[in-house]
């Protein structure tokens, strides 16, 4: 009977980890990467349509931003990881097999995001304010991927929602512990919260942009600081911490130093501030007046007390006798 209630009172370790479809076969990793990426797009459009933008343009930036993320994230893990590549000539261009720095996915998605919302002529600072929110959700989702890779846990733990891992999966010098931390299903709670945290602060406190992506960095770079601290994954470390640690804690207080400082500096946003706040008003054109409109009638001036004045009349000289 305790073997049982142990059993139940922990996170099974995935029985699957692809789908096999005929010849195909469909990493789990990569379907969730696809799902966070169709979520945050769609909730990219609702914000951007909001503010007055075109949402076509949100897809055309997604596109182009996925692409872009995709090679920064690979390229920060490779250079910052490269003791962990296998030893097969296609390495490095796994992306199917994990290994994507999320600092360097959205840092490589974000500037070609902002290269081509200014190449149409938008506000690059409102399409980020407008994606935020779905990025964060996005990295939530992806998270989910790293269960079925059975990647990024952190340390042995006994507590009811302890993650299984399989022998071959577990740190050597762990290998007789049977759960661990499901960091990345921490990480992906705190991304969800913080989603809605920053969705809320935004429409209450009508933050100027880039403020809610200020937030958003220093949102999740504040979860990050603790996940680290649990991870058990390989990884390079400076006086006693791990590499992504130093690079959270920059990010945070860069992220929420300039936030207060660009709220003390410009307040809140004013009515009428987005993608679309100088364009013209929607609607036909009036239309133009004919040639032969009669010309308009001249302005009556008036007394304070709204009756017309009379015309003023010259002067008239008189005459001299003779």
């Amino acid at each position: 009977m305790i073997g049982l209630a142990t059993a139940l009172a922990s996170i099974p370790a995935p029985s699957i980890r692809d789908l096999e479809l005929g010849p195909f076969t469909i990493r789990l990793y990569a379907l969730c990467l696809l799902a966070g990426v169709f979520f945050a797009a769609w909730l990219t459009m609702r914000r951007w349509k909001a503010r007055g933008g075109d949402p076509d343009l949100v897809f055309e930036v997604t596109l182009w931003s996925v692409l872009a993320g995709l090679i920064g994230g690979r390229l920060y893990h490779v250079i910052t990881s490269w003791d962990q590549l296998g030893d097969e000539w296609y390495a490095p261009f796994a992306i199917w097999e994990g290994g994507l720095g999320i600092w360097g996915g959205v840092a490589a998605g974000v500037a070609v995001g902002a290269w081509v919302t200014h190449r149409r002529g938008a506000s690059v600072l409102e399409m980020m304010d407008a994606a935020a929110p779905g990025i964060l959700i996005a990295q939530g989702i992806g998270r989910l991927g790293n269960y079925f890779n059975q990647e990024l846990f952190g340390g042995p733990t006994d507590l009811p929602w302890g993650l299984e891992v399989d022998p071959d999966r577990r740190p050597e010098a762990d290998a007789l512990s049977e759960t661990f931390h499901p960091t990345f299903l921490y990480e992906m709670l705190w991304n969800f919260a913080g989603a809605a945290l920053i969705i809320w602060a935004g429409r209450r406190f009508r933050i100027r942009p880039p403020g809610v992506f200020c937030l958003y960095v220093a949102v999740y770079s504040l979860g990050r600081i603790f996940w680290e601290q649990l991870r058990v994954d390989p990884s390079r470390e400076f006086l006693g911490q791990r590499l992504n640690f130093y690079v959270a804690l920059v990010l945070f207080v860069g992220a929420t130093a300039y936030f207060i400082w660009d709220r003390r500096r410009r307040g809140p946003e004013p009515e009428g501030y987005g993608p679309t706040a100088n364009a013209p008003p929607a609607g036909p054109a009036p239309a133009a007046a004919p040639a032969s409109a009669a010309p308009a009638a001249r302005a009556v001036p008036s007394t304070p007390g709204g009756r017309a004045k009379p015309a003023a009349r010259k002067p008239v000289k008189k005459r001299k006798r003779r």
